[in-house]
């Protein structure tokens, strides 16, 4: 059977394969949060890690990309250092959209100095068109990498649900949708992204994430067909102030998305 240009493996449906993507977009949109004890229990817990790895292991059938031992990694970094996990978030994204890191994928790209309010309502047309809201009081932006992340796992269990029940329309729709994001938003500016990471917290839990993450994502466009951005993509300069860098109270933001959690949803 194939589905979007993925042909599962035996025994192994379609549907089931939506559902472990989803649960590792939502991991990954969980860890490029700041850290909370959830962090810990889903993602650094031998027991839960290891659920995650059975699901990468159901993805990267062939194994060529090593997503498990990708997940495993991550978690083993995770648990080496889970007191220092907040204070190196905090190290690497600070509390503006320029810390060492810049996790907002519009901070990447030439094009960014003129474009980055017509790319942060792009995003919001993805969100608005399946009927999620963003929520203001999260203060962070739609464009931030574990929105992107959290939307795609939305639209994994979408695709799951259109499959189960047999909704065609819906399932070309979703799909569409995920190639569109990916090659236009996520899989744009995350080479970049994954590799700064990964060269400022060297062999520390943010640079396996680092690698997890661009392992998976590469995946994800090879399914679909799509290829991921260049990976050595300028960051918009630092003196275009037409865009807050962060969100305090909410209200200098009210022009821009807030958080990626759909208001009055359920969580994925």
């Amino acid at each position: 059977m194939e589905i979007a240009g993925f042909e599962t493996a035996d025994k192994t449906g379609a549907v089931d394969l939506c559902y472990c993507r989803a649960t590792i977009y939502s991991a990954l949109a969980l860890a490029f949060r700041p850290p909370v004890d959830e962090t810990v229990a889903r993602i650094i817990e031998p027991e839960t890690s290891a659920a995650l790895a059975v699901a990468a292991a159901l993805i990267d059938i062939d194994g060529k990309l090593k997503l498990a031992g990708a997940i495993d990694a991550l978690a083993a970094a995770g648990r080496a250092a889970v007191s220092t996990l907040a204070s190196s978030h905090r190290a690497l994204f600070g509390h503006t959209a320029r810390g060492i890191v810049a996790p907002y994928e519009t901070e990447y790209g030439n094009e960014a100095l003129f474009q980055q309010p017509q790319e942060l309502g792009d995003l919001m047309g993805f969100y608005r068109a399946f009927g999620l809201a963003v929520r203001l009081d999260r203060h962070e932006r739609a464009d931030h990498i574990s929105c992107e992340c959290e939307f795609l796992a939305f639209l994994a269990m979408k695709e799951a649900y259109a499959l189960e029940h047999h909704d065609a329309a819906m399932l070309e729709d979703t799909v569409h949708a995920q190639k569109l994001f990916l090659r236009d938003h996520l899989g744009r500016f995350l080479p970049t992204f994954t590799q700064q990471l990964g060269r400022e917290h060297a062999a520390g839990f943010y640079a396996k994430l680092a690698d997890l993450c661009l392992r998976f994502v590469s995946q994800e466009t090879n399914r679909l067909g799509i290829r991921l951005g260049a990976a050595n993509l300028p960051l918009r300069p630092a003196t275009d102030e037409r865009v807050p860098m962060a969100c305090g109270s909410g209200a200098e933001c009210a022009a821009m998305p807030g958080a990626c959690v759909p208001e009055g949803a359920d969580s994925i």
